[in-house]
């Protein structure tokens, strides 16, 4: 009788090894092994004003259209005989970006403000992940050139035209409808113009503004969401001039996917679409109805 007493002992004090094993292996199979990105933080690569994480996937082309009209309101140029602002067009910019990887995009685009034309890069340092990496960090950058004729000698130097870009946006998706970013950046131009204030005191711009911007998404179904950004710059010139208001670019929209097209309907009160050109030339007032309806339609030809 010895034997099957120390038998059943020793099958006992199995069980509990027996089990702590397999519930180790449960664990470990419920761990996920892959650390996957999280999924589109971005329908597109701007929102209203201000470009998000979003890249052109490998071997895409995207072709993108962007109106912005004249101002709303009458006391900043609209009113009903221009149809609020319908008859005219602050700028229109046409622009090709292709994916040369998943994180390294390049680009170009033409501007009707100011006839600019420029030239942008765009690479993704992190990308926010399920677990621990919870953001994403994009940089941009882009060299632009204005070809306009001047009245005066500011373009005798053709340096003068150029100005540069350059961005780190910081963002996150929380759940699957809301999206946000911060996005500081600067703007460098190598023409800072001289001008007289109404007090008859001079004053110079600032070669370079520094900006922090933010922006967001909210998504009402899968395929419409509400956008919106906001741009604050750091310019004691902004801030203390007099003759010319100067006024932070700030817009709201409507984003809506439909197949392979993603189109935008904005308010904003930057006449520009590009940074070199609405971060230190936006004189428009929300207030006097100086914001301006806009558009743009983004096509992804994949190659």
């Amino acid at each position: 009788m010895k034997h099957p007493i120390i038998i059943l002992a020793i099958f006992l004090a199995a069980l509990p090894l027996c089990a702590q094993d397999d519930l180790m292996d449960m664990l470990e199979a419920e761990e996920p092994t892959e650390n996957y990105r999280v999924g589109p933080t971005w329908k597109t690569m701007k929102l209203v004003n201000l470009h998000s994480t979003s890249m052109v996937k490998k071997n895409g082309l995207d072709f993108r259209v962007t109106h912005r009209f004249g101002s709303i309101g009458e006391k900043s140029g609209g009113g009903v005989h221009n149809l609020y602002g319908l008859d005219i067009s602050d700028d229109i910019r046409i622009s090709f970006d292709y994916g040369i990887t998943e994180d390294l995009q390049i680009g170009i685009g033409r501007s009707k403000y100011a006839e600019l034309i420029d030239g942008n890069v765009k690479y993704k340092i992190l990308a926010q992940k399920e677990r621990k990496v919870p953001l994403t960090l994009v940089i941009l950058g882009n060299m632009a050139i204005t070809p306009q004729k001047a009245n005066d000698a500011r373009y005798d130097d053709w340096q003068n035209r150029l100005s540069y870009f350059s961005q780190l946006i910081i963002a996150r998706k929380f759940g699957e409808r809301l999206s946000f970013e911060l996005a500081p950046s600067i703007l460098y131009r190598n023409l800072a113009l001289k001008t007289t204030d109404g007090a008859g005191v001079n004053a110079e711009d600032e070669n370079a503004n520094i900006s922090l911007g933010i922006g967001g998404r909210f998504m009402i179904t899968k395929r419409v969401g509400l956008i919106m950004d906001y741009l604050y710059t750091f310019s004691e010139y902004r801030s203390n001039y007099r003759p010319v208001n100067f006024y932070d670019p700030f817009g709201v929209g409507v984003e809506i996917e439909t197949g392979g097209h993603v189109f935008h309907i904005t308010l904003t009160n930057a006449a520009g679409i590009v940074e070199n050109n609405f971060i230190p030339n936006t004189t428009a007032n929300w207030g006097d109805g100086g914001m301006k309806l806009g558009f743009n339609i983004s096509r992804v030809f994949q190659f």
